[in-house]
């Protein structure tokens, strides 16, 4: 069973589909008002980069990578659908993000997420990222949370 991560761009019919079924996830649980989630067109108009796993074909998850310089690399629409948690897989896109940013000069990982997300903050804690104040365009919202991790070089 190959697992692959591959750059894709977020308007592929793939990439679509999966920021779709994280949309909707969100939306049941948060207004638009705490869903800071970049549409398909700001994806592409910031230059994030967006990659997609695959396990033997099949689609498990995306998440993507907005560079800040070298200050920090911002995660992205990370999303693992749900018969594919509990298996190691967002821990493999944090990895291809960590080098990602390490092969752009950059030590540090950023992300904001919803306070409800409980296993994904746990899996993020477990990783090394700890909470952090809001940054750049985020405000201090209870339904948010944001978190940091520097990088080894």
């Amino acid at each position: 069973m190959p697992i692959t991560i591959t750059a894709e761009r977020p308007d592929s019919a793939d990439a679509q589909m999966l920021i779709a079924e994280l949309e909707e996830i969100l939306s049941a649980e948060y207004p638009a008002t705490s869903r800071h989630g970049y549409s398909v067109e700001k994806l592409i108009a910031q230059g994030v980069a967006f990659f997609i796993l695959r396990n033997d074909d099949a689609l498990v998850g995306c998440a993507g990578i907005q560079m800040f310089g070298d200050a920090y690399g911002e995660v992205k629409r990370m999303y693992v659908r749900p018969a594919f948690r509990g298996a190691g897989y967002a821990e493999m896109l944090l990895n291809h993000l960590a080098e990602y940013a390490r092969s752009h000069n950059t030590l540090l990982l950023r992300l904001e997420t919803g306070a409800q997300q409980h296993a994904a903050i746990r899996m993020y804690e477990r990783y090394g990222f700890y909470r952090i104040p809001p940054f750049g365009p985020y405000t201090d919202d209870p339904l948010n949370l944001c978190y940091e991790m520097p990088l080894q070089p």
